[in-house]
């Protein structure tokens, strides 16, 4: 016995459906997969403890009120965020990747990509070559 056409027709919608609402879910799948990959042998041992950080004393000095910092960066040291990692893991994963094609799977904008894939290049993590980029351990 042949199926109906409106059930298959049926069948089809319900597919497409599910499979649209299941997209967001496999590429953040894919994204978290990406980011675990680099940090694989980033911090093997997980008994290491993590330094504590003192506060400075409250002073009244002018430089301190106008933001002066004795030369150190403020905020998280470069490189430390998890989208380099990421971009790495997707380096690594597909060489001569380009930058709109790595924004793409990370769903995020190019424009950060920009400053974060020379920032590997100069710490000796990836190569550009082109338009594409290299991880130097594959290169």
């Amino acid at each position: 016995m042949t199926p109906s056409r409106d059930f298959v027709d049926e069948a089809r919608h319900e597919i497409g459906a599910r499979l649209r609402e299941l997209k967001p879910i496999v590429d953040e799948y894919h994204r978290l997969e990406a980011a675990a990959a680099a940090l694989d042998g980033v911090f093997k041992s997980s008994t290491s403890k993590r330094p504590v950080r003192r506060t400075a004393t409250r002073t009244s000095s002018p430089a301190r009120k106008r933001g002066a910092s004795h030369g150190a960066r403020r905020g998280r040291p470069k490189g430390s965020g998890t989208r380099g990692a990421e971009a790495l893991a997707l380096v690594r994963a597909n060489p001569g990747i380009t930058i709109p094609e790595i924004a793409e799977k990370m769903g995020i904008k190019q424009n950060y990509l920009y400053r974060v894939l020379p920032g590997l290049a100069e710490d000796g993590l990836v190569t550009k070559q082109g338009r594409g980029w290299t991880a130097k351990d594959a290169a």
